[in-house]
This record gives C-alpha cells, structure tokens and sequence, in this order.
C-alpha cells in the first residue's frame, strides 16, 4: 500500500483505536482529520468506509462517523464467540499457511517479544494484533475473516483497558502468551490441527481469566465465557 495521506490515515486510525487513544464510541473531527492529513471530503470518507467495513468505525447517517461502541451486549457476544472463532482460525491456518506467511508471522512473534521487553503497554497490543492477523490471513476464509477482524479490535481494547503493569500476574501471563506463540507457530509448520486448537483453547483462557479479575464483580462466580445467549 502507497504512504499517501489516506494510507497515513487509516494506520492512524487503526492505532489510535487499538490503543484507545480514540475511546469506543468517541465522534470522529472530520474537519481536524482533514487538515491534519491533507484530505478532502471525498478521500476522507472513503477511508471511514473502509474502517466501518472492517469493524472499527460506525457511520450514522447525518451524524457522521464514530469508533465502534463496546457494550454490555457486545462484551458478552464477545465471550461467548471467542473461542469458537480463535479455534476454527488456528485449525484453518494450520492448513492453509504458506511458508512466507510463516515467515511473517515468526517476524511478528519476535515483534511482540520486543515489546514485552519495552513494557509499552500500547506496542504489547499492536504487535499482539499483527500476530493473531496474520494467523487470520493463513486461515484465508472469506466467511470467517470479518467476525475474526472485529473480535481482534475489541480483544486489543479490552486487554488495553485492564492491563495493568505493575501486576506480577499480569507479567507472567504475559509471558506464558509468548510462550503459546512460539508453540502456536510450531504447530502451524507441523500442519497439527488438533494441537493447534488445543493451543487455541489454551490461549483464550489464559486472557479470559486475566480479564475476568478486573471485570467480574465480586462474589459472581459465572464466568463470562459461560454466559447465556438469552442472559439479560
């Protein structure tokens, strides 16, 4: 892709969401992000459209666009379809990936192991982001590709809002996901379905445990992953 203004926008956009520099549900400026990336109305508009389509942005009519809202209604899909998803992309990628895309994605997992080093909470996420992405692109379905792109953002927000730095918990379950990178990736080359999604399994319950701490309140015991689809 060019590094022309709407690419500089949408990367922009795409960080600043990820990282909750722009808030779920904030309005967008259009006027500031027009001055601010040389763009008229027309460019600026495509690259919203763009974004809506992937999962990041919502456009209203007459009201301009927002960043995708996180409610009590999609923190609960969000539980309850994430480890289905996490699996059948981990069990396609096994399949599916190519040897460059193995190549990107061990470039990838040493991008987050540099991060972690860093302990920029913001650059943990976005390298996360990229490997779990490409594991998407191995698993190449046009079906499963959406519902995955936006299960990543929202994951990317809510591991953003309860990390937590100074938690030694939190450290070593960092850790540990590496840990489940490094295996993921072996897995991917063995062409290993079954620990893939085993691995899969494995990963999700390690971020859902550590977000549960900070969101579950006290004394209700039901897990988030387990709750029903007819719960209020």
């Amino acid at each position: 892709m060019e590094n022309g203004p709407k690419s500089q926008l949408t990367e922009y956009l795409r960080r600043a969401i990820l990282t909750l520099e722009l808030r779920p549900g904030q309005d967008l400026d259009e006027q500031q992000l027009s001055n601010d990336f040389n763009l008229s109305r027309t460019p600026l508009r495509e690259v919203f459209r763009d974004l809506a389509g992937l999962g990041y942005l919502e456009l209203r009519a007459g009201r301009g666009a927002r960043v995708a809202d996180m409610s009590y209604t999609t923190l609960r899909d969000f539980f309850l379809i994430a480890p289905m998803i996490y699996r059948a992309v981990l069990r396609l990628a096994t399949l599916n990936a190519t040897v460059d895309q193995i190549a990107d994605l061990k470039q990838a997992q040493d991008d987050f192991k540099s991060a972690l080093r860093s302990g920029h909470a913001a650059e943990r996420a976005l390298a996360n982001n990229r490997f779990h992405e490409i594991t998407g692109e191995m698993a190449g379905n046009v079906y499963l590709m959406p519902s995955f792109q936006r299960l990543l953002i929202d994951h990317a927000r809510i591991a953003m809002t309860f990390y937590q730095p100074q938690n030694n918990g939190m450290a070593s379950n960092l850790t540990q996901a590496s840990d489940q990178h490094d295996e993921i990736i072996i897995a991917i080359e063995n062409r290993d379905a079954e620990r893939a999604e085993d691995l899969a399994d494995d990963h999700w319950s390690l971020s859902r445990d550590e977000i549960e701490r900070f969101v579950m309140p006290t004394g209700l015991a039901l897990p988030l992953g387990s709750l029903s689809t007819h719960s209020a």
